[in-house]
């Protein structure tokens, strides 16, 4: 295919790497001269890498690679998208990655802002009747609280209706990408190790007859998960809230697939567990804050997402939990 779409500069934080990053088809592309480059490995690691990645079938090979035309080159050139990169990332320089994941988050957002302007005048009168829909909402739940509806078919439909108006705005400000963590435990009086989080799931497994490579770990992927959410950052933690931590660990487990068998239900596990463990699982009249069939949705919704979006659904995440639910 021939490249016809936008070459963007990145330069490093130590402004040492300067590469000629190719935009297209929404993501971003890099060779494997410039993921060496990126990274300061040698080609042949990163290679080694690349076929870990497509072998293991954390990544398919044929939607996350493509043959690219580019300008003083007779022959093709293989390029990789964000996904593949930052998997590369996550194995050889993971602070990198991590540069570059911001980077290129940032520059696809201002793309996807640019293309959601152009139909903002369309969407318009969508936002515009949702908006009327919660304050009726937020309306009928008041009349309802005041008793002044008669507790019929009727008002039972208009309460499940109140009762939903809180996931109508976090959709809302999904889709228009205004959600922000807000309204989180800052106290976190149970700290998750590596080794109380391996007897969970040693637990998990005879409790269920889990097969025998359930929660066999593939490398120490998974340790790293769970010290990454105590990480800080000039003396103040990049995680501070239960929330914060419990949707990191959620999203960690979920996409490192550290484990032979059993990934998404060992994630949603531990994050139940510990959102308990800190008293955060439950609200004040003993309903749980996320409900079963949500906790399935979101486990598949991370799993199938890409790591551009590793914010998006923490956030996301996030504000289901949090205290206003």
């Amino acid at each position: 295919m021939e490249l016809t779409q936008d070459i963007l500069l990145y330069q490093s934080a130590d402004g040492q790497t300067q590469l000629d990053v190719q935009l297209q088809n929404e993501t971003v592309w890099l060779s494997q001269a410039q993921m060496a480059e990126l990274f300061g490995r040698e080609r042949s690691v990163i290679t080694k890498h690349l076929r870990s990645v497509f072998q293991s079938e954390e990544l398919d090979e044929e939607s996350n690679v493509q043959k690219m035309h580019i300008a003083f080159s007779d022959k093709p050139v293989t390029y990789y998208n964000l996904d593949v990169i930052i998997s590369v990332g996550y194995r050889v320089n993971s602070k990198k990655g991590t540069q570059f994941r911001q980077w290129a988050t940032q520059v696809l957002r201002q793309f996807l802002v640019q293309g959601y302007a152009l139909n903002e005048k369309r969407l318009g009168e969508d936002a515009r009747q949702l908006t009327e829909l919660k304050r009726l909402l937020r309306l009928q739940g008041e009349l309802l609280e005041n008793q002044e509806l008669t507790p019929d078919q009727t008002t039972a439909l208009l309460r499940v209706l109140s009762d939903y108006a809180r996931a109508l705005d976090v959709l809302d400000q999904y889709d228009h990408q205004r959600l922000r963590i807000t309204r989180t435990s800052p106290e976190t009086p149970f700290e998750l190790t590596y080794e109380a989080a391996m007897q969970a799931i040693d637990g998990l497994r005879k409790q269920f007859g889990g097969s025998v490579l359930f929660g066999r770990e593939k490398d120490a992927s998974f340790e790293s998960s769970v010290r990454t959410i105590y990480q800080s950052f000039g003396g103040e933690e990049l995680y501070p809230s239960v929330e914060e931590k419990a949707a990191n660990l959620l999203y960690f487990v979920v996409k490192n697939h550290s484990f032979s068998d059993g990934n998404k239900r060992i994630a949603a596990f531990l994050f139940v567990w510990f959102m308990d463990k800190n008293g955060c699982l439950y609200k004040p009249d003993g309903s749980r804050r996320l409900a079963d069939n949500a906790l399935v949705a979101l486990t598949l919704l991370i799993a199938e997402s890409k790591p551009i979006d590793k914010e998006v659904m923490v956030t996301l995440v996030v504000n289901l939990i949090n205290q206003e639910n």
